[in-house]
């Protein structure tokens, strides 16, 4: 399977935004889902997760109750929902897929993933 970032872009400090990752050529409802972001200078970090089937997701803590991480097998789409946003969201945010077996822990970490799509640029400015 590949996957396609998008929806990016320029907003202001407290506005939304929705990111879709797109798959394409194998089974997207397979795999497990997963948002990172890294911002200038910074290492990757993880965002949120969520199972294949969708019943159970996991956030970081400093987008708990902000962001909420959905997904639409049928169509082969995941998404991002990013409300409040905050000047330190800036980053290039990226979608990931992963297999069902990930233990809980892993789904935290880019080791629980092993596809990954391009990256789609969020900047907030203050």
């Amino acid at each position: 399977v590949q996957l396609q970032a998008s929806g990016g872009g320029l907003v202001q400090a407290g506005d939304s935004l929705r990111l879709t990752c797109a798959a394409s050529g194998g089974s997207f409802s397979a795999n497990n889902l997963g948002w990172f972001r890294q911002a200038p200078g910074k290492d990757r970090e993880f965002v949120a997760a969520i199972r294949r089937r969708g019943g159970i997701t996991y956030y970081a803590d400093s987008v708990k109750g902000r962001f909420t991480i959905s997904r639409d097998n049928a169509k082969g789409t995941g998404y991002l929902q990013m409300n409040s946003l905050k000047p330190e969201d800036t980053a290039v945010y990226y979608c990931a897929a992963g297999p069902q077996s990930t233990i809980s822990s892993e789904m935290y970490s880019a080791r629980g993933y092993n596809i990954w799509g391009q990256g789609t640029l969020v900047t907030v400015s203050s």
